[in-house]
């Protein structure tokens, strides 16, 4: 069976930046450990696989450990890679997916999500949670992943948490955030228990994210950064009870799967 595969660097207009992800473009499902295996075998934050329906593909998002419910960077390039290699006349593509109906429109050289919002809610804090972030917290909050908000950017950009630790609490993820000195906001996310240890670039992050600072700042429209190594710049929009996540991709790789 030959796959066609493609490698796309999300939220960055260079390679080598923002965070990785690979998109197989499937004539049909395969069993669920074949498409793991893949993800797997391809060691990236996330693979998306895409099968192509009349009006939509249908879309599964799966990181080197386990399928997960839904991702932004690699949807992103997932309509990165149909506007560039398979429909160059669309402007909108249409997702169905574990989180329900999902999009990616065309504007120019930014690609914006339309996800559903995830606000987050006042939690109770995880009992050693200092320690396993190397810092005392302003606050924190849940929704699927655990939200700790800090007050200043620094805090979050030089954090070297525990990661062991990380992976034994409750929850998908842990997404730190702080005021931004260049932006809204910054943010870090942390998924050790999905074979994540930490995201480059985090766009389901911004469905919990966005609604946070959206009701702290009074605003609707952020412009925010992912201070991880590779780094990543997001445009994002409060819709109430969705979220729009913008940002740009280019390609690294494109081949073949053979299996």
């Amino acid at each position: 069976m030959e796959i066609p595969f493609y490698q796309i660097d999300a939220f960055t207009s260079e390679v080598f930046a923002g965070n990785p992800a690979g998109v197989c473009l499937l004539d049909d499902w395969l069993q669920d450990e074949v498409l793991l295996s893949i993800a797997t075998e391809n060691n990236l934050p996330e693979t998306a696989f895409l099968v192509r329906r009349e009006d939509h593909y249908d879309l599964r998002w799966f990181a080197p450990e386990v399928e997960i419910d839904l991702c932004g960077h690699a949807t992103l390039a997932s309509g990165h890679v149909i506007f560039n290699f398979v429909d160059s006349d669309s402007e909108r593509v249409e997702f169905m997916s574990k989180s329900g109906r999902l999009s990616v429109e065309r504007r120019g050289d930014l690609l914006f999500l339309d996800f559903p919002s995830r606000k987050p809610a006042v939690c109770v804090t995880p009992e050693g949670l200092d320690t396993m972030l190397g810092a005392p917290p302003l606050d924190v909050l849940a929704a699927r992943d655990l939200l700790v908000v800090f007050d200043d950017e620094n805090v979050v950009r030089n954090l070297n948490p525990n990661l062991d630790a990380i992976a034994k609490l409750d929850g998908f993820a842990v997404i730190v955030t702080a005021p931004g000195k260049n932006s809204d906001f910054v943010s870090r996310f942390f998924a050790p228990g999905a074979g994540i240890p930490e995201d480059s670039v985090t766009g389901s992050a911004h469905c919990t994210l966005v609604p946070y600072w959206a009701e702290r700042l009074g605003k609707k429209e952020f412009h925010a950064f992912q201070l991880s190594k590779r780094g990543g710049e997001l445009f994002c929009t409060d819709n109430g009870d969705r979220v729009s996540i913008g940002g740009r991709a280019v390609i690294y790789l494109s081949g073949t799967i053979m299996i």
